[in-house]
């Protein structure tokens, strides 16, 4: 049988009279598809080279491998914690673990940044991790970005070493990894984690709590940045011009940046 098309899907969704969930579910199929045509749109007329925010001059040219690449293309992805990723290059830590790195927008983007540190970036899709060495060696980085499976907390041992600043992003597994216990050298590393707090309710609070002793912590919500969308999206609905920001999320993800103390 071959596999559903957008159509097919969208016609079960709303057959008959279809339910607030159906209609949910239907908006966000149609969105995600709005969102890829203007993304073409984006790269027919200016390429994949980002133009602004805390990557600027990184290629681009690899499909993300969670949520939408839009915003990450213009520059504007996470706009939240862009003044921590300034903080980031400024410190100039020696090793980068980017653990849930994706495609790479990160663990790359730093290495571009940070030109005498070591990127360590782990993810346990191999998709993932094919598109993240694809997108070292588009960008010149493939000798300090080192791409890997799952993190241990045994891995994290190389943390009491030397400087090392933690980005996370696991879709709820950081209350597993995130383990001072566990990972000792966890209390003296600083740490950027997405929470994912929809998923997984009173982590936050959670995670705060377990690294309150060692870590000055703040905590930053999502926001968008206007300021984003290039000129050639003036002549675009407001509603195109709002799914070109749009990160595909579906609950609550605030960040926290938790510096050792």
């Amino acid at each position: 049988m071959p596999p559903k098309t957008y159509l097919d899907i969208l016609r079960g969704l709303l057959d008959g009279t279809p339910d607030a969930r159906a209609l949910d579910i239907a908006l966000r199929i149609l969105a995600k598809d709005r969102v890829r045509r203007i993304q073409n749109t984006q790269i027919k007329n200016h390429g994949t080279v980002i133009t602004r925010g805390p990557f600027a001059g990184m290629d681009y040219n690899q499909k993300s491998a969670e949520g939408a690449g839009l915003p990450r293309l213009l520059g504007a992805y996470e706009h939240a914690v862009a003044p921590v990723i300034e903080q980031i290059v400024e410190t100039a830590y020696p090793l980068v673990i980017d653990v849930g790195c994706a495609e790479g927008y990160y663990a790359v983007g730093l290495a571009r940044r940070m030109p005498d540190t070591i990127v360590w970036a782990r993810d346990a899709n191999p998709e993932a991790m094919a598109a993240c060495t694809a997108l070292a060696a588009t960008n010149g980085v493939s000798d300090r970005v080192r791409v890997g499976g799952i993190l241990t907390h045994a891995d994290l041992g190389v943390c009491s070493e030397q400087k090392t600043v933690l980005i996370c992003d696991i879709e709820g597994a950081e209350e597993d990894l995130l383990d001072p216990v566990a990972a000792p050298a966890l209390r003296q590393v600083d740490i950027l984690v997405e929470v994912h707090e929809g998923m997984k309710p009173g982590l936050l609070s959670r995670l705060s709590d377990r690294f309150a002793a060692t870590h000055n912590i703040q905590q930053f919500d999502r926001i968008l940045d206007p300021n984003a969308i290039p000129d050639w999206m003036a002549s675009l609905s407001d509603m195109d011009r709002l799914l070109a920001l749009w990160e595909w999320r579906a609950g609550a993800t605030p960040w926290l940046w938790m510096t050792a103390k």
